[in-house]
C-alpha cells in the first residue's frame, strides 16, 4: 500500500543517514524537498534517482490536497527537509495532517535532529527538556520570553546567526545574567562549535566572534 515516508536527512554530514534511509527513497515514487538543489547533493551522494518536487512553507499549503491524491491512486511519497527531521521547524506537519485525515499511512523513520547531540553534549541536564524552536523576532517575542522566565526544564531554542547575539541579550534580561547556557552550532561539520557559560558571556563571545551556520541555544532552567 502507497504511504508518506517522513524521511530525516544528515544536518551536515553526509554519512549521518541510515540505511533504510537511503533504500527508502531509492524506492519512493517521488520525493518531496524543502530545497531541491540542496536535496539533489544528498540524493546524487547516494545515487539516489527517485523524482524531485518542491515542498516547502511557501508552497504547501497549496500542494497538500495534489500529494495526497498522487498517494491514494498508488504512489509512495517521501518528505524530506534541506536538514534533520522533516516537521522539526520545517515544512511537514501540514501534510502529515492532511494524510491522517483521509487514512493515508504516514511512517516516519528514526534518523538525525539537531537539537538532540546539542542538549546532550550541553553539559545541562537532559531528564526534563522543551523544545520552543525559533523564538518569534518581533511579534509575540516579549510575551514568549516572559512565559519562559520560570520555567524549569532545561530549554532548547533554534536561532539565525543574524539574530544570535539580540537572543542571547534578551534571553539574559528575562532570565538573569547568570543563567548557565551553551550555544552549538555547525553540528557535525568540520567547524563545529559548542560554547558553554552564562547567557552573558555567550553574548559577549559572539560579539567578538561573528557566527555563521545552524545554530541550536540550550538554556539551564530555573532553579530554586
Amino acid at each position: 500500500m502507497s504511504k508518506l515516508y517522513l524521511v530525516p536527512t544528515p544536518i551536515g554530514n553526509l554519512r549521518d543517514i541510515t540505511f533504510r534511509a537511503v533504500e527508502v527513497l531509492g524506492s519512493v515514487g517521488l520525493i518531496l524537498a524543502e530545497d531541491t538543489r540542496q536535496a539533489r547533493k544528498l540524493l546524487n551522494h547516494y545515487d539516489i534517482n527517485s523524482p524531485v518536487q518542491s515542498h516547502h512553507k511557501f508552497n504547501e499549503h497549496k500542494s497538500v490536497e495534489a500529494i495526497c491524491s498522487k498517494i491514494l491512486t498508488g504512489t509512495s511519497v517521501a518528505l524530506i527537509s534541506d536538514a534533520g527531521t522533516p516537521g522539526i521547524s520545517d515544512p511537514g506537519f501540514l501534510l502529515i495532517r492532511k494524510c491522517i485525515e483521509k487514512g493515508i499511512p504516514v511512517e516516519t523513520l528514526p534518523g538525525p535532529v539537531a537539537f538532540i547531540p546539542a542538549l546532550v553534549n550541553s553539559g545541562i541536564p537532559c531528564d526534563r527538556f522543551c523544545f520552543e524552536g525559533f523564538i518569534p523576532p518581533k511579534k509575540g517575542r516579549n510575551k514568549r520570553l516572559s512565559l519562559l522566565a520560570d520555567e524549569r526544564r532545561t530549554m532548547i531554542l533554534y536561532e539565525s546567526p543574524f539574530r544570535l547575539v539580540r537572543t542571547l541579550d534578551d534571553l539574559a534580561g528575562s532570565f538573569g545574567s547568570d543563567r548557565k547556557a551553551c550555544v552549538s552550532r555547525e553540528l557535525t561539520k568540520i567547524y563545529e562549535e559548542n560554547i558553554r557559560g552564562t547567557l552573558v558571556s555567550l553574548a559577549g563571545y559572539f560579539r567578538e566572534h561573528a557566527p555563521k551556520g545552524e545554530i541550536v541555544i540550550i538554556v539551564a532552567g530555573k532553579q530554586d
